[in-house]
């Protein structure tokens, strides 16, 4: 199936969605999520990874397990990139529209990969001026980060803040009215590329298959 984009019917199920979070809910409107959300989705997926390679389209249902919420579903659709690691691009549909993104979450030997990379007098000098540029486009960072500073970084180090981060990213939101056409395909890609050199960065210096 060709992209055509995201129907206004995708947001509205969406905004129903978080207002009724039930198993009645979902099947009752199981059509407009399989038509107007996870078929498109399908199609978007598949017209990126000639350019992204593998994009995996994630399910709806929410693993609750471990969790007091016990919302039986999630309230945006994801895909992601099967890049290195836990390094990778991604993009969930939701009531507020599509949030576009790139970064990494891992576990303490990538966050000690990242730190000693952005420690280091040319790879983190490297990194700051692609997030300086990508905010500067528009995008804002996004991850969990200590609230002080990690063990042994001193006070007065020239990037404290990007050192503070334990998984790092950059997103940004579109809404629906951008959605609804094929040129929406576009919009994703072209958001996409603008992250590479975020991703060639995090690849090349956080995820094990980059530090071999």
């Amino acid at each position: 199936m060709k992209f055509q984009g995201f129907p206004d019917r995708a947001f509205h199920f969406y905004a129903g969605l978080e207002e009724d979070n039930t198993r009645e809910y979902w099947h009752g409107h199981k059509d407009v999520y399989d038509t107007c959300v996870r078929t498109p989705m399908e199609a978007l997926a598949e017209a990126l990874e000639k350019r992204f390679g593998p994009v995996k389209v994630w399910r709806p249902q929410r693993d609750t397990r471990f969790s007091n919420d016990k919302s039986p579903y999630k309230t945006h659709q994801g895909i992601t990139t099967e890049s290195a690691g836990s390094v990778g691009y991604y993009a969930q549909l939701s009531a507020e529209g599509m949030r576009l993104g790139a970064g990494f979450h891992g576990g303490t030997e990538q966050v000690g990969r990242y730190r000693e990379a952005v420690d280091h007098e040319r790879y983190g000098p490297d990194l700051e001026r692609i997030v300086r540029k990508l905010e500067r486009d528009g995008w804002s960072l996004v991850g969990e980060r200590l609230r002080t500073r990690p063990r042994g970084c001193p006070a007065d180090h020239p990037r404290l803040e990007l050192m503070r981060y334990r998984s790092l990213g950059a997103e940004r939101l579109h809404p629906p009215a951008e959605l609804g056409g094929p040129r929406a395909l576009d919009l994703v890609r072209d958001g996409w590329s603008r992250l590479a050199p975020l991703v060639d960065w995090l690849e090349a210096h956080v995820s094990e298959e980059g530090r071999r």
